[in-house]
């Protein structure tokens, strides 16, 4: 048995001492406002729902969280590079405790309409966007290149563990004892999440090499667009996870009626396939640094892709409910590989002046090809049946990774532009 000073706490094997106790806020606030959000993503659209029947109307709820990304997800990037990251975190996210309050207040006193809601939700997410593409380029700042793998591993943990599986029941729980108190707890996750991102001690302002250059700073948007375009390794990736998330998207914008009706799973089958997703992801966790360690980050990027390619035929051809939660298990152990590796290839490669505007690009080019994707799913399951859009998934993933194979491996060898120790304003 070793010695007790030889064992590592919890918090050490979370969040290892080097990376710094500024890491630790960022984490701790991460996971919190993920919570929050979890919890608002099963209460949002059962609150829609007891207002209206209308499925247009309930399906505008969802919309509400991705157009601010494709009306303002450039522009927020460009914000992000140009201001205080930590202090514009702060403010977005005060922002969005104030609208969930405005939006009690409407709950508490009978007043609230499905249209209030939606402005609500469109106003909410718009606030997130800000708040995303600022806290995105805040780990870069706080820990090593070299840490930049498990410093995202455990922000995704994170997100995985209060936003899809601890958040949403609860969420459910609490808008069934009542509609308000579900976003009553929302406001103390975001509003805590404030605080603890007003602990990081370092952050980041106007690029220095952009103080005295009025030209750059007039086009900031069109300057990290012509970066992005000038450097190949960043340009391919992005242009991968947006054909990804068309491809993804097409047939899990119908996923529950494939659940229900081609499976015969019904609808508690239905919610249970995210959970395997997400047990899965838990599995991503426990292995992610191992695999770090011993296989290559191309090698990995390769064969998360190609299990992309895999599932999307596993689900068209299958019948059977049981082999679907295989497939979903799987799905969320290398899903979780890849958005790690990921952005962290993305981080390693933009230079810390440009990290809002080209992860926003990211940004953008996600929630994008989700819009893309989701209505071809729906025209396509319209004309060809529920498993058609597997099948379009299978081969637009398939000949997208055919076309891209060999610019893997730039992508994972490209030379990190930052330096071996955390950038300090």
């Amino acid at each position: 048995m070793p010695p007790l000073g030889n064992r590592r706490s919890v918090g050490e094997i979370v969040a290892p001492r080097r990376l710094g106790r500024d890491f630790r806020s960022l984490l701790a606030s991460s996971w919190t406002s993920n919570l929050g959000d979890g919890i608002a993503l099963s209460a949002s659209p059962l609150l829609i729902a007891s207002l209206t029947d209308s499925p247009l109307l309930v399906a505008s709820g969802a919309m509400m969280q991705y157009l601010p990304w494709l009306l303002f997800g450039l522009f927020a990037g460009s914000v992000a590079d140009h201001h205080d990251r930590r202090r514009l975190v702060m403010v977005a996210d005060g922002l969005r405790a104030v609208l969930v309050a405005g939006l009690i207040a409407f709950l508490v006193t009978g007043h609230a309409t499905v249209w209030i809601v939606l402005l609500a939700a469109f106003l909410y997410g718009t606030a997130e966007v800000f708040a995303d593409s600022a806290s995105s380029t805040l780990l870069p700042m706080l820990v090593r290149p070299v840490d930049l793998g498990v410093g995202n591993a455990r922000l995704q943990a994170g997100y995985l563990v209060a936003n899809q599986l601890a958040g949403p029941p609860l969420g459910a729980f609490l808008f069934a004892v009542g509609t308000f108190w579900p976003f009553l707890v929302q406001i103390v996750c975001v509003s805590l999440g404030v605080v603890l991102i007003s602990r990081i001690a370092r952050t980041v302002t106007v690029a220095p090499q952009q103080v005295g250059d009025p030209q750059r700073r007039a086009q900031p948007i069109r300057e990290g667009l012509r970066w992005l375009r000038s450097t190949p390794p960043v340009r391919t990736l992005v242009v991968i996870i947006l054909v990804f998330n068309v491809t993804w998207a097409a047939p899990w914008g119908i996923l529950v009626l494939y659940a229900t009706d081609h499976l015969g799973m019904g609808a508690v089958g239905y919610g249970t396939l995210t959970t395997a997703s997400a047990l899965g992801g838990l599995v991503g966790i426990a292995i992610f640094g191992w695999l770090e360690k011993h296989v290559s980050f191309a090698t990995l990027m390769r064969v998360c892709l190609s299990l992309e390619v895999v599932m999307h035929l596993a689900f068209a051809l299958t019948t059977v409910p049981w082999v679907a939660f295989v497939i979903m298990f799987g799905f969320g152990v290398y899903a979780f590989v890849w958005a790690t590796i990921s952005t962290t290839v993305r981080q390693r490669l933009v230079p810390r002046e440009l990290q809002g505007r080209i992860a926003s690009v990211n940004m953008v080019g996600v929630f994008g090809g989700l819009v893309i994707g989701q209505l071809l799913g729906g025209l396509i399951a319209q004309q060809w049946g529920l498993t058609a859009p597997w099948w379009f998934a299978f081969a637009g993933s398939a000949l997208t990774l055919l076309v891209m194979w060999r610019s893997i491996t730039a992508i994972a060898a490209a030379k990190p532009v930052l330096s071996d120790e955390a950038d300090v304003a």
